[in-house]
């Protein structure tokens, strides 16, 4: 059996940028590590079939040595499929995150916290929350609600308040409040 070196740095390269991008808190990342990790482990199936040869299916009187081995294309075409479910299932995890919460990062649960501070694994410069608003559009008005965005930002998920008499014609936010019945 010849090994096609080429082959193998690539793989190697791409389960290596794959787990470090499965590490990531970004779902965007999780989902290109696991896009990676799958091309890498489906070189490697390829690289276990070997040579290429004749068809598996036995005539005449050929040499048992000649025909190619099926077991590895079966399980190439299965880990397609299981990783085309997979990149299926993560695209709609990070759609959701999205549609919820505005964000595609993983952040740490309460509990986590509390117990990393009770470990002693709760290291305040590195695990300090850094505040959702980082842009450097601060100060300008958000075309979606009208307001002007400022350092500290709305909870997750839920628009600022906004007085419909005061909100300029055509202000989507007001007109959103106004026929959920809701007042500023």
């Amino acid at each position: 059996m010849t090994v096609n070196l080429t082959l193998l740095v690539v793989m190697g390269a791409m389960l290596a940028i794959g787990i470090y991008l499965l590490l990531e808190r970004s779902l965007t990342r999780v989902l290109l590590g696991i896009i990676l990790i799958s091309n890498g482990v489906n070189l490697l199936i390829l690289q276990t079939a070997g040579r290429s040869g004749d068809s598996p299916i036995v005539r005449g009187e050929a040499d048992p040595e000649s025909y190619l081995d099926p077991l590895p294309q079966a399980l190439l075409l299965t880990a397609i499929v299981i990783a085309f479910a997979l990149v299926s299932f993560m695209l709609a995890l990070i759609y959701r995150s999205w549609v919820l919460a505005r964000q595609d990062e993983v952040s740490d649960d309460e509990e986590d916290r509390r117990v990393a501070e009770a470990s002693g694994a709760y290291d305040p410069e590195d695990d300090a929350e850094v505040s959702t608003e980082t842009s450097e559009f601060i100060g300008a008005v958000d075309p979606n609600t009208g307001t002007v965005r400022t350092e500290s930002a709305p909870p997750t998920g839920q628009l600022p308040r906004v007085n419909p008499e005061s909100a300029a014609p055509g202000d989507r936010a007001a007109e959103r409040q106004e026929r959920r019945g809701e007042t500023p």
